[in-house]
């Protein structure tokens, strides 16, 4: 195996906007040639405004083209020469109405090629349903219950047909309407078509051409809709498709991603990582933050081993683009039978509150008739949510680059970023997620780079990115329940973490390649 390899094997990954730092892509690149990030990380993960969109900050796709106001040719050559790998997303389910697909369809209407390229509900229900005065097909009772809904009211939006009529189209993520009274949305797709194939066989091909390694595949569980089944991880109609689109990857030399949010007691992790995909651990950062605020071990001990007993493979997080995760940790009851979550419901109870009361804000999620029905995830930067100590923040990082898996890291996080209260209040209705998205200056970096939390957080990511004891086998060691002690070993390499979870003071021992060290934290 080439160095390269190596180390994207062991390595520690950026997550970013193309202008999370500074204005574009290039500024971000500048950073990470300062000596204070030589050798930091292996990978990157940029976000989807690399490529050309227009809403949910970048996962309501135009087009996989290069957006070229943030990212240039240039750019992918210098995170070439660096030696950093790219991570991108591929969204399955849906795209822009500013796609040229769904914009052939506005122009030709029924005549349009793209026709059945996206949803029509009312096609899809036909049958199956009782039309109402507005021309909407509302599906049985039976049907109805079993959608499994992002947002209020049914997910259509009506488009306007050159003949004058309205047609309501699926679509389950966002839409709204601009300044200029354009209607904005994200539009599912008709996996049934085989345009649709061909356009992702077109947009692997693609995203390979710009050196990507990683394909994260959001929103892939919504793809499947079949009469009379849920619009999420249908079976086995949704592993058919993954099946597919990994056959394509296959031929592309992509590693794939599935992202899927679910509650723990449901085991799709565990489905999933069966089939031999890589998985999201989107348990890790809600269970590293009770684990600390409870000084006890044994709920994030329970997942480790489990991760290592089952050789799940694994990208783990604390913060991240989206918000910190909690309906994943829930249990569920499935053919009568209950599934005990990673925490119990007053557990998870109290670490969303806790989050809340320093300053998160909160996503829910809803039935047909627009009613709540579960809470979702808790926006906040991970600092905040840790009530901005720094103790707790480095405890954290430390403990997420010794869990299992490849360790992302979130831009802000890294640099210790606060809750962004304007920046929620800017965006207005739905602007939740901007409190976790803050864009920083390079004089902001500068000046960062300055202050112990974030030398000592680049210390740990450099000597876990570069450390060949990762690429060995861990071993979660007994401890008090208010300690947590983990170790890898890779023949002469052995690294060891043991972390007092009262006081958070922790010891990093490493041993081998010619180098030995015990340092307290």
């Amino acid at each position: 195996m080439s160095f390269k390899a190596e180390i994207a094997k062991n390595g520690v990954m950026l997550n970013v906007y193309p202008d999370s730092i500074g204005s574009k892509l290039s500024d971000t690149i500048k950073m990470l040639q300062r000596p204070e990030l030589k050798d930091t990380f292996s990978l990157v993960y940029i976000l989807p405004t690399f490529f050309n969109s227009d809403l949910d900050r970048g996962f309501s796709i135009i087009d996989y083209n290069l957006n070229k106001d943030l990212v240039s040719e240039r750019d992918l050559k210098a995170l070439d020469e660096l030696n950093i790998q790219m991570k991108f997303d591929i969204v399955l389910n849906h795209l822009s109405v500013a796609s040229p697909q769904f914009k052939d369809l506005l122009k030709h209407g029924k005549d349009s090629k793209y026709k059945d390229f996206f949803i029509n509900w009312n096609s899809f229900w036909e049958g199956h349903g009782t039309m109402n005065d507005e021309g909407i097909i509302i599906p049985k009772e039976a049907f109805l219950n079993k959608l499994f809904m992002r947002k209020s009211g049914l997910p259509i939006l009506k488009v306007p047909f050159p003949d004058g009529s309205e047609q309501p189209y699926w679509n389950t993520f966002y839409q709204k309407i601009d300044d200029d009274k354009n209607i904005l949305g994200q539009m599912d797709v008709n996996a049934n078509s085989e345009l649709v194939w061909g356009f992702y066989e077109e947009t692997l091909a693609k995203v390979k051409s710009y050196g990507c390694q990683i394909l994260r595949l959001d929103a892939f569980a919504y793809l499947h809709k079949e009469v009379g089944q849920t619009n999420f991880f249908n079976v086995p109609g949704t592993w058919d498709y993954l099946n597919r689109i990994k056959k394509i990857a296959d031929l592309n030399n992509l590693k794939l991603l599935p992202e899927i949010h679910a509650e723990y007691g449901s085991y799709l992790h565990k489905e999933v990582a069966r089939h031999g995909y890589q998985i999201y651990d989107f348990f890790l950062p809600g269970l590293i933050i009770h684990t600390l605020e409870k000084g006890s071990n044994a709920a994030l001990i329970k997942w480790a081993n489990e991760i290592i007993e089952n050789d799940y493979k694994t990208v783990n997080m604390l913060g991240c683009h989206d918000g910190i995760p909690v309906l994943d940790l829930k249990g569920k009851e499935i053919n009568g039978i209950y599934n005990e979550g990673l925490l119990l419901d007053n557990e998870i109870e109290d670490l969303m509150n806790l989050i809340l009361d320093r300053g998160g804000r909160v996503k829910n999620l809803y039935d047909s008739e627009g009613n709540k029905i579960s809470y979702y995830q808790v926006n906040a930067t991970y600092f905040s949510a840790l009530g901005e100590s720094e103790e707790k923040l480095l405890l954290a990082r430390a403990i997420q680059l010794f869990m299992p898996g490849i360790p992302q890291v979130w831009y802000l996080d890294l640099f210790a970023g606060k809750n962004d209260y304007d920046a929620v209040e800017k965006a207005g209705e739905g602007g939740h997620k901007e409190i976790n998205r803050t864009a920083l200056t390079l004089i902001d970096i500068e000046s960062s780079l300055k202050t112990d939390i974030i030398k000592n957080q680049l210390e740990l990511i450099r000597w876990r990115n570069n450390s060949k004891a990762f690429l060995g086998n861990i071993k979660i060691n007994d401890s008090q329940e208010n300690e947590i002690i983990i170790t890898w070993e890779n023949n002469e390499d052995k690294a060891e973490l043991k972390a007092c979870l009262i006081s958070y003071n922790f010891t990093i021992t490493f041993n081998g390649s010619g180098v030995n060290f015990i340092k307290d934290y």
